[in-house]
């Protein structure tokens, strides 16, 4: 069942048509004939997920409702809790950390909803990268070019729903951790709102950037995945008190009514050349004939970077005295630069990060939707140091983020939508949306996949 939607595999499941346990078996023998290639699994979970498989079926037997998920086998990256096995957010260092007791508060929700858990997958140490080219585990592969990276930080969470091995994972977003791995990877992803969903068993990043989301290969897919992830947790200081708002019935209303832009001056990058084609080509779909200027989104970017170091530095800085050795070198640098971050540096960008919202909201008085590139290029290969931004050569690691992170910076919610042009890797979008706009998102985002202008097909690893 690699190319079934959820929906369609759940359906099965709870019909008795195919059981729980023979879907999760599938998947674990796609992970073992498709990582060795990928690289994106660091623990399978087979045991636990031929149980669940098993408990799932004996309760379709009993009468019972297994939930709107029944069956669906997903994977998640391993900085959630899942119970019986280390948090290793891509170290080493974590490694001999005691197993989690409980699992995070979203794969709880997963797991209650029917889904079944057949792994944790691979990432960028501590969430610090966008190229998953991880030092301690080795890189995860493209999908689509195994010269390729898959992007990141979660790198293995988008590689094994583009090559089918799930139909759904979990990754974390703080300055484009979901965006950008779903652009390289060609699926799409969801970046909620700050605050929409539980980060609880988590292990956080920078604490006020950090958000948790799905990637799937369908819309429908990822608002089933959404749906049964909300809720207010009250274990999360941050987590917003919202009643639920299913955006699944609300998938198949159209665009009609919408005011939608693309963003342009520092988005449109007159060098990012099929970034900006796709941008073009959604817009048309979408009708989107204005363009919004975002003011000092540059600064922006460069505020996020300071506040993201900072926060990042001083949450490991115990470590960093101590064990610093065992750090990938790229990583340690940037924690230590970070936990020396002076403070005034801090509160200046806490300061323009407090205008530069209030800018954003404005925009959204008379816009409903915002239009960007979701990375500069189409992945770019392992080991490559530098891209071109603005007519000059950059080092690529730091800036294919170049996108993302204004957009994060104000806690924004982002559905990433594919695009594929003729002879070309995939490319991302970014659908933008002011604060729990996700159904709207997700219904803009369902538009351009019934049009076909936006698919995410399984990715048939060459060779």
């Amino acid at each position: 069942m690699t190319a079934e939607g959820i929906a369609g595999i759940s359906a099965a499941v709870r019909s008795r048509d195919v059981r729980a346990v023979d879907v999760a078996q599938a998947a674990l023998d796609r992970i073992r004939q498709l990582d060795p290639r990928l690289n994106c699994f660091t623990a399978v979970l087979a045991e636990r997920a031929i149980a669940d498989a098993e408990e799932l079926d004996r309760k379709i037997v009993r009468g019972e409702n297994p939930g709107p998920l029944a069956g669906v086998p997903f994977a998640v990256k391993n900085l959630y809790d899942v119970r019986g096995i280390p948090t290793l957010a891509g170290s080493v260092i974590r490694r001999t950390s005691a197993p989690a007791a409980h699992d995070a508060s979203i794969v709880t929700a997963l797991h209650n909803s029917g889904a079944v858990l057949v792994g944790a997958l691979n990432m960028d140490e501590f969430a610090y990268g966008f190229t998953g080219e991880n030092s301690h585990y080795g890189p995860t592969h493209n999908p689509h070019d195994l010269t390729r990276v898959a992007g990141g930080s979660s790198c293995g969470s988008a590689a094994a729903v583009a090559a089918g091995i799930v139909p759904l994972a979990l990754g974390s977003d703080t300055n484009g951790s979901i965006r950008v791995p779903a652009s390289f990877c060609g699926i799409f992803g969801l970046k909620p709102t700050y605050g929409r969903l539980s980060r609880r068993g988590a292990f956080l990043f920078a604490g006020s950037l950090d958000t948790v989301g799905p990637f799937a290969r369908s819309v429908e897919d990822l608002a089933l995945a959404y749906d049964a992830m909300q809720g207010f947790d009250p274990a999360d200081p941050v987590c917003a008190e919202r009643p639920v708002e299913p955006s699944l019935p609300r998938l198949r209303d159209g665009i009609g009514g919408l005011r939608i832009a693309t963003a342009g001056g520092y988005f449109a990058d007159p060098g990012a050349a099929q970034a900006n084609e796709a941008v073009s080509i959604v817009a048309a779909a979408l009708h989107a004939s204005r363009t919004v200027e975002i003011p000092e989104a540059a600064r922006a970017r460069a505020a996020a970077y300071l506040i993201t170091a900072s926060e990042g530095g001083n949450h490991h800085l115990s470590d960093l005295r101590t064990r610093a050795d065992e750090y990938d070198p790229n990583t340690r640098t940037r924690l230590i630069a970070g936990a020396l971050m002076p403070a005034a540096f801090v509160s200046f960008a806490q300061r323009f990060r407090a205008w530069y919202r209030q800018q954003l909201r404005a925009i959204f008085e008379d816009l409903d939707i915002i239009l960007a590139p979701a990375t500069p290029c189409p992945a770019i290969r392992l080991g490559q140091s530098t891209i071109t931004l603005n007519g000059e050569e950059v080092p690529a690691r730091p800036n294919l983020g170049v996108f993302t992170q204004p957009i994060s910076f104000v806690g924004l919610p982002v559905v990433t939508v594919p695009v594929q042009l003729p002879g070309q890797l995939p490319i991302g979008v970014q659908l933008i949306g002011p604060p729990f706009s996700e159904a709207m998102l997700l219904r803009a985002a369902h538009f351009l996949e019934s049009a076909g202008i936006v698919s995410a097909p399984v990715a048939h690893l060459p060779g």
